[in-house]
């Protein structure tokens, strides 16, 4: 029996919606966008959705579910679709470990990439000591992980997997995470080897044209 489309309800411009596009595209799994202007996002129907008004949100007809939270999303994207693993590994310590990632993507990268981006971008005052800070802190980031990938070409086991791919959305942005004109990815070697793979796929390349294009037809708020 072929598969309903599962319906993702997007806000255009931020990284957070695209990595469930990536995690569906990889899986093969059909969907349909609806993208949510951020005006909508703190308001009903939208909030019966995702009481805390945040994008993505997902509906899967097929289980009659509905999900908020990224990785929650993609966890159960994975744990439902990818009976294959094709991203993902079926056993200890592998299925474990894939986890902790998806945990310190959530709890490192996006927090700390997402404050240095608004106050180098878009807070109304310029405080140099939260620019300071977060851009430290998202450095340090692209160390922990530099330091990791020196030893293994993935971050579990001999392939990537959507442990790899939960990163590469905010990496993608991390130029607007940093102080202007400061980012030089060639001082993480191997993180930039890891982050230049993941650009190449077809997921995620396909993801950033779907983004391009909700943003044309929502532009971000400014």
């Amino acid at each position: 029996m072929s598969l309903k489309p599962l319906t993702l309800y997007v806000a255009a411009s931020g990284p957070n919606s695209w990595k469930c596009t990536i995690v569906m595209k990889e899986l093969d799994i059909p969907y349909e966008i609806k993208i949510v202007d951020y005006s909508e996002l703190h308001q009903k129907p939208y909030e019966d959705i995702n009481p805390n008004g945040r994008a993505p949100a997902i509906h899967d007809p097929n289980t009659n579910i509905t999900l908020w939270e990224t990785n929650a999303i993609n966890d159960y994207l994975i744990n439902k679709y990818d009976t294959q693993h094709k991203i993902s590994h079926a056993s200890a310590p592998e299925k474990y470990l894939e986890k902790q990632y998806l945990f310190f993507q959530a709890s490192g990268q996006g927090p700390y990439f997402g404050q240095g981006a608004w106050f180098n971008n878009y807070h109304p005052e310029s405080l140099p000591s939260a620019k300071e800070r977060y851009s430290k802190e998202t450095r340090r980031v692209v160390s922990v992980l530099d330091g990791i990938l020196a030893t293994r070409k993935y971050l579990v086991g001999e392939k990537m997997t959507y442990a790899d791919l939960s990163f590469v959305m905010w990496n993608f942005f991390i130029e607007n995470c940093v102080e202007p004109g400061s980012w030089d990815i060639g001082a993480y070697p191997n993180f930039k080897r890891w982050h230049e793979e993941m650009m190449a796929r077809e997921s995620v390349k396909m993801s950033l044209k779907q983004r391009e294009e909700a943003m044309e037809e929502k532009p971000n708020p400014k």
